[in-house]
């Protein structure tokens, strides 16, 4: 089976209501003709309008498992992602532009078929939200409402594939919110942060050098604000054992928060890099992180 054939077969696969079949039929014949990749984003910069990946739960592998990873040789697996469905509104008042990435060429298809097909579901349920969401609006009377969904392939090397993806919401002001998935092409395993780790130390860990540098930030520029020592706000104490996170191109972690997560609105997404030095003895081994 070609790959345009096993495509469809996903898609076909993918239950769809009714009342959305048309549109999204359309989408798929028009991703399968063009095949372009989504533009990406330059960078999230403080105060930038980026967004929020949609939730995916992450496999776990367990520590044995990653510690044999150290010992596979690199094969230079050919996996690329490009934009899949894709489902727009533009009216008046109401604009939605809702793009699916879509990833081929895991030598898992189960795996792959599994990521495509959750991110064809997650956005098909939040193009049908927003038509019911248009529908209200209109009958008490009008509005404005936007969303905006989209990715960026952020590390993408023989071994490791990282894809944010990201959602807007506008009613009034912006929503924003991002999600990432980082996946070992060679073994085709999504990596789950506490994968990555022997036991939940790393928790305390990251969580002290974070609030370490949101301080350092602060003392030096007066335009940086976190959720520390705050007298309006909850002081930012720790991460989530399954905190957002990538790896980059050179192996280094990359926290991710939320906007109104851990500062103002006005801070946008924020990430912190976190030194390798300070992780070495949690890591279960230096397969990822280096």
């Amino acid at each position: 089976m070609n790959k345009l054939n096993r495509l469809k077969k996903e898609y076909d696969e993918t239950e769809i209501p009714f009342e959305l079949e048309d549109v999204v039929n359309a989408s798929i014949r028009k991703a399968k003709a063009s095949r372009t990749k989504r533009p990406v984003i330059k960078q999230w910069t403080i105060g930038a309008v980026a967004a929020a990946a949609l939730f995916i739960g992450s496999i776990n592998m367990s520590p044995s498992f990653a510690q044999a990873m150290g010992n596979v040789p690199v094969l230079g697996a050919i996996v690329e992602v490009f934009t899949g469905l894709q489902l727009t509104t533009d009216e008046k008042n109401y604009q939605a532009d809702i793009t699916t990435p879509e990833i081929g060429g895991l030598a898992d298809e189960g795996l792959q078929a599994s990521l495509n097909n959750q991110y064809i579901e997650e956005n098909r349920i939040l193009f049908e939200q927003f038509q019911q969401d248009i529908a209200e609006l209109k009958k008490a009377g009008g509005g404005h409402l936007g969303i905006d969904t989209g990715y960026e392939v952020l590390t993408d090397n023989d071994q490791l594939l990282s894809i944010a993806r990201y959602e807007v919401n506008t009613v009034g002001s912006s929503s924003t919110t991002m999600k990432y998935d980082t996946i070992d092409k060679q073994n085709s395993v999504l990596i789950s942060l506490p994968s990555l780790f022997k036991d939940d130390t790393y928790i305390e860990v990251i969580s002290s050098y974070i609030i370490s540098e949101m301080e350092r930030q602060m003392a030096v520029d007066e335009n940086i604000r976190y959720f520390v020592r705050d007298k309006f706000f909850e002081d930012f104490k720790t991460i989530k054992a399954d905190q957002s996170f990538y790896i980059t191109a050179n192996n280094q972690l990359v926290l991710s928060f939320n906007k109104y997560e851990v500062a103002p609105g006005y801070m946008g997404i924020v990430t912190f890099e976190i030194p390798t030095a300070i992780l070495k003895e949690h890591l279960v081994s230096d397969t990822y992180i280096k």
